[in-house]
């Protein structure tokens, strides 16, 4: 009866402050309900169930007052939680890109939380055992290389392989409003890249997943059985700002705004502002022509050894830019065309980025801006076609 009365007085006092959760669209003035705020449509699924949770720092619902994250409300709220799945970074988003996360048991939960990134990509049948519903909370940025679709792929057939259904609690996209880049040729498909989509697709995470199923992208073809908890009043134009960072190298909105396009020059000699307060806000190298402006590469939280670590690099701060409504070449033809050792250029990998082999070619031959562009129209074309059929939103 103590344990129940407690279990209602937090349900009663965090529907309170929930209906203070907003985040408002610049062109509508309308309120978004983040689908984890959105309790009394999945809660209900989760009674009486050993739950998984894939999650990470930015799985929170927050409103005027409060904050509270995904999995310490769900235990608050008495759901009998056996395991967290962490992404890229971490749970709690700590770990630098690409850096290998472990298997740990989470200091404040006391949970224990399986790394889905290192050798362990996808959730295996040990470590599924006994879950019988598995929620999915990760917060996207919309773009092609960023891995949580990957994860989100993963988690999918790993659900698909063990008859266990799987939650996607939607998320809103901060670069939703436009559709560009080249699809991804399949040839060049990793981790940073599974699907034949372009750099940015304009969905959802919970839109992609029901892309995911409904092209038949997963092993054998085989269909997740998947519930999408929708957003309320959402729409792919409206304007959206995180209110905590979803990788340690995307800190504020204008990070977010030019990663689908200074995202092309992580695989070359460039700098993109790793190792500074100015990730993806700025680029530049030790031999670019000196300009007014420039920046010291030093280890710090996300990056502990940047490239061009403790060098001066000269080029561009891109603090102050509109967010771009497509991805933006002039950044990538401006660096190319400043660097004089051309055939160092490129590092390994940056087909893998792009997801295509004719952008570095169009590079190296010259090709102009609109000659690049025009190459990814058909692509884009398909793409819309076959997008369309999965959007829950406007």
């Amino acid at each position: 009866m103590k344990y129940l009365f407690k279990s209602i007085l937090f349900k009663s006092t965090f529907l309170f402050w929930l209906t203070m959760v907003s985040f408002t669209s610049a062109s509508c003035q309308k309120q978004i309900t983040i689908s984890a705020a959105n309790v009394d449509a999945y809660i209900p699924l989760l009674k009486q169930k050993k739950v998984g949770i894939v999650a990470h720092q930015a799985s929170v619902i927050s409103s005027v007052k409060n904050t509270i994250h995904l999995v310490d409300m769900l235990k608050k709220s008495g759901i009998n939680i056996k395991k967290v799945f962490a992404p890229e970074h971490g749970f709690r988003g700590t770990a630098d890109a690409g850096e290998k996360v472990e298997n740990r048991i989470d200091s404040k939960t006391q949970l224990p939380i399986i790394s889905l990134y290192g050798k362990n990509r996808k959730p295996n049948k040990e470590q599924l055992k006994g879950i019988e519903i598995i929620v999915f909370d990760l917060q996207d940025v919309g773009v092609r290389f960023y891995t949580y679709l990957s994860t989100l792929h993963n988690v999918m057939e790993a659900c698909a392989e063990n008859n266990i259904p799987l939650i996607v609690l939607d998320r809103p996209n901060p670069n939703a409003h436009y559709i560009d880049g080249p699809v991804l040729n399949l040839e060049h498909k990793s981790f940073v890249g599974m699907h034949p989509v372009p750099i940015v697709y304009g969905m959802t995470i919970g839109e992609y997943a029901q892309m995911i199923n409904g092209e038949k992208w997963l092993a054998n073809s085989i269909k997740c059985d998947l519930t999408v908890i929708p957003l309320q009043n959402y729409t792919h134009q409206t304007t959206y700002e995180l209110k905590v960072r979803p990788s340690p190298n995307l800190p504020n909105k204008q990070s977010i705004a030019l990663y689908p396009s200074l995202c092309l020059l992580e695989p070359t000699r460039v700098s993109i502002g790793r190792g500074t307060d100015l990730q993806f806000q700025v680029y530049g190298h030790p031999g670019f022509p000196k300009t007014e402006f420039s920046y010291i590469p030093k280890s710090n939280f996300g990056s502990k050894n940047p490239k061009h670590k403790g060098q001066i690099c000269y080029g561009e701060n891109l603090t102050t830019v509109n967010p771009p409504s497509r991805i933006e070449l002039k950044w990538l033809l401006n660096a190319y065309s400043n660097f004089s050792e051309k055939d160092s250029f490129f590092l390994k990998g940056f087909e893998r980025i792009s997801g295509v082999s004719n952008l570095k070619n169009q590079l190296i031959e010259g090709a102009s801006e609109k000659t690049i562009r025009d190459s990814w129209t058909d692509g884009l074309n398909e793409f819309k076609k076959t997008r369309i059929k999965y959007l829950l939103y406007p």
